[in-house]
């Protein structure tokens, strides 16, 4: 067993190395999926305008739902995996690929049913607008019926890099990103579909990118699925979901948290000048944005993961930390190339997706300064809570990946705009950054101190 830990290149090649080479594909394959938001709203905000802005915008909840759930399976069959093989536990590891894989399609396919439902209610209690309510019911219902393999491909992709196998991960999601943005020119400009062009172009690119990680995982690298794999198993399932929670509770709390801003945002936003619509359009758009940053620094998480998981398995615990700190380092550098785009060009950024009022780019421009302000320390949280993960510690993990949007940002979105109006949920979230940096910072200084690490 020893030889074979040795031979494997996770325990063997130089960290920096291994974290270039599973965190580009990583990267690739998480601004691809930002792009599928990305591209919509730009074909829907230059067809349709505002209003189609502010509906992706109020389905979005249910998009970052997805992402929670194949975060939980994804990430969690992933960690549960590579745990396993560093400690030379093949016939084990296979089962948690299994399993994770068909807990994804199983909640996916509920996650649609449910949703199909009660499509109108969600929308309202999303925070939709009346006026907006109608095209978010059409883009959503369409967009629903994809969310099986949506799930599947975002969480399958964590287990192909699993199995050493990043640039697949990184293929299967380009050709669904490629495909969507075809048709969503042909839909949407071509024929005239608006709203519902977007929608159509969206799932037949997240289907076809879900059926190339079906037939890859019947010809994984390392192991061979079988039936018997498939099948869930109690303590598998345990496993899974414990290691997965952590970046699960980040996105379930996104997406509670965009609830919350989404109701703010139309309250607030009718007291003002800017009205219900402007406030919603504008924070959706910036949040999608704001997207592909984090892009980056999660994928340089999602490509920690195995190297940090191996090594910490195998007890290489100095790997582990050179890892973690060469991962930091990239991560704070692409945090304050972000913020300084954010700060110097906003109105050019907000006016790739349609043209608006004047009062429009006046709150758009204010969110980018404000909101996004803390954006050079927003690299610490996600690749912390990531790492305690990746090692076995999952209940600090999900501690930190709560800390930003349900410890502090939730709380200062319900007080801050008692205070300052629809200003004060601009405030909210650098002040929210702010702390969340300072605790994660302090957590993760504490791990690196343990004996094991000297």
């Amino acid at each position: 067993m020893k030889e074979q830990l040795e031979k494997n290149p996770l325990g063997e090649q130089k960290t920096g190395k291994l974290l270039v080479e599973f965190a580009i594909p990583s990267i690739i394959a998480m601004l691809v999926s930002s792009l599928y938001n990305i591209v919509d709203q730009f074909f829907i905000g230059r067809s349709v305008g505002e209003l189609g802005n502010a509906a992706t915008n109020i389905s979005f909840p249910l998009s970052i739902s997805c992402v929670a759930i194949a975060l939980l399976f994804g990430i969690g069959g992933a960690s549960a995996f590579n745990l396993a093989m560093g400690k030379g536990d093949k016939e084990e590891a296979v089962y948690y690929i299994g399993n994770a894989a068909v807990m994804m399609v199983l909640c996916g396919t509920i996650l649609t049913v449910f949703t199909e439902i009660f499509l109108g209610p969600l929308m309202r209690f999303f925070g939709s607008p009346e006026n907006v309510l109608g095209y978010a019911k059409e883009y959503t219902g369409i967009v629903a019926i994809g969310f099986p393999l949506l799930i599947l491909t975002a969480g399958g992709g964590h287990l192909i890099r699993a199995d050493g196998r990043p640039q697949v991960a990184m293929i299967c999601n380009i050709v669904g990103a490629v495909i969507n943005t075809i048709l969503d020119a042909i839909f949407v400009f071509g024929l005239g579909l608006g709203m519902r062009g977007a929608a159509f172009a969206t799932i037949i690119g997240q289907m076809i990118s879900g059926l190339l990680v079906i037939w890859y995982l019947g010809h994984c690298k390392t192991i061979q699925i079988k039936k018997q794999h498939l099948r869930i198993g109690k303590d598998q399932l345990k496993r899974i979901t414990s290691l997965g929670a952590a970046p699960c509770s980040n996105q379930l709390a996104m997406m509670v948290v965009q609830i919350v801003m989404n109701k703010s945002l139309k309250y607030y936003g009718s007291l003002s000048i800017y009205g219900e619509a402007i406030p919603i359009a504008c924070a959706g758009i910036i949040t999608k944005v704001n997207q592909v940053f984090m892009s980056f620094i999660i994928g340089i998480s999602q490509g920690l993961q195995p190297i940090v998981s191996f090594n910490y398995g195998a007890r290489k615990y100095q790997r582990v930390k050179g890892a973690y700190r060469q991962a930091i380092i990239s991560g704070f550098i692409l945090a304050i190339a972000a913020f300084l785009l954010f700060q110097i060009a906003p109105r050019q950024i907000i006016s790739i997706f349609g043209n608006g009022t004047e009062e429009y780019y006046q709150f758009a421009i204010n969110y980018f300064h404000i909101f996004l302000f803390f954006t050079f320390v927003n690299f610490l949280q996600p690749i912390t809570s990531n790492f305690f993960t990746a090692i076995g510690k999952p209940t600090v993990g999900v501690f930190l990946s709560l800390t930003r949007q349900i410890i502090f940002l939730l709380p200062l979105l319900v007080v801050f705009p008692l205070i300052f109006g629809i200003d004060g949920i601009m405030y909210a979230g650098p002040s929210a950054d702010f702390l969340a940096a300072v605790v994660t910072g302090a957590m993760a200084v504490r791990e690196l101190k343990r004996k094991e690490y000297r």
